[in-house]
């Protein structure tokens, strides 16, 4: 299949003004407290994982896409855009959107509520800002990635594509389909990321169904392989700039990020209990005093 080419210097440039490593961290802390009230309030989502992606989105948002918040428009066309794959996470995906400027951060507030646009697991239907796919069905984030990928490439657009699954949806068998498809088609311009958290909704992953060397699989499926500390700010604008940099070689890139279920809440670290449990009042209260408001509670 011929297809438009990429400038040979590569992706263009990042923005040269971006947040410091502070003010990424202070913008992690307010999202982090934005989960537990949303989940608090819902009295239902999923609190554990997206404790543990804070970091990475906000890295990701934030720092290293390439994205106009508004206007916002379906097919993003001359800039970066994402899929959540492991829908479950919505929380610290609509916080990220909501305080990037894709919505007002108030509308946080309607989390799981009937008519709301913000649904347990993302929806297209009412048109919120930031999602270009309904996810939640797992195994399924990785086609659409890749046929979002394949769109950029025959239309002659240099921007990139980025997803992130969850380790546990690797279970699921389409995802070793696209895996073989994007490798044959030299899908190169592909950015994906496992949470690599070792946990999902039964217990950890090793023991539910062992996914054995990640790294040495995705290497065998013909992928270029990253491995980073989902929980360190630093270590993530690195190792996303050197993915950035491998890409446009004739290889998808894929990303292994470590990270801890319920990272910066003492009480929900180490266990895949949080997976999908809301916090009690005192629970709750507990949460955020662990962590510090630093943009504004809505």
């Amino acid at each position: 299949m011929m297809h438009a080419q990429r400038p040979v210097d590569g992706p263009a440039p990042l923005p040269t003004e971006r947040p410091s490593d502070q003010e990424l961290e202070r913008i992690a802390s307010q999202v982090r407290r934005d989960i537990i009230r949303m989940t608090h309030g819902a009295k239902s989502g999923h609190p554990g994982g997206s404790l543990g992606c804070a970091d990475f989105l906000v890295a990701l948002y934030f720092h290293i896409l390439r994205h106009q918040p508004n206007p916002w428009d379906m097919d993003g066309s001359g800039q970066d855009i994402f899929f959540l794959s492991n829908g479950h996470i919505s929380p610290v995906w609509y916080s990220v959107l909501a305080r990037s400027g894709y919505f007002p951060v108030a509308e946080l507030a309607t989390f799981r509520r009937i008519n709301s646009r913000l649904q347990g697991h993302p929806t297209t239907h009412e048109g919120l800002p930031g999602v270009r796919m309904a996810s939640g069905s797992l195994g399924q984030g990785l086609s659409v990635a890749l046929g979002a990928a394949l769109a950029k490439r025959l239309n002659g657009d240099d921007r990139l594509v980025y997803s992130l699954h969850g380790d546990g949806e690797l279970q699921e068998g389409q995802n070793w389909e696209a895996a073989i498809f994007a490798a044959a088609r030299k899908v190169d311009n592909l950015i994906a990321t496992v949470d690599w958290n070792n946990r999902q909704i039964d217990g950890d992953v090793s023991d539910v169904m062992t996914l054995g060397d990640l790294h040495a699989k995705w290497k065998a499926f013909g992928w270029e392989v990253l491995e980073m500390n989902g929980n360190d700010l630093t270590t993530i604008l690195a190792t996303m700039t050197e993915a950035r940099q491998r890409t446009g070689k004739g290889r998808p890139v894929m990303v292994l990020m470590r990270t801890e279920m319920g990272m910066g809440v003492d009480f929900m670290m180490g266990t895949h209990e949080w997976h999908g449990v809301a916090p009690s009042d005192e629970q709750a209260q507990r949460a955020l005093a662990q962590l510090p408001e630093t943009l504004g509670d809505y």
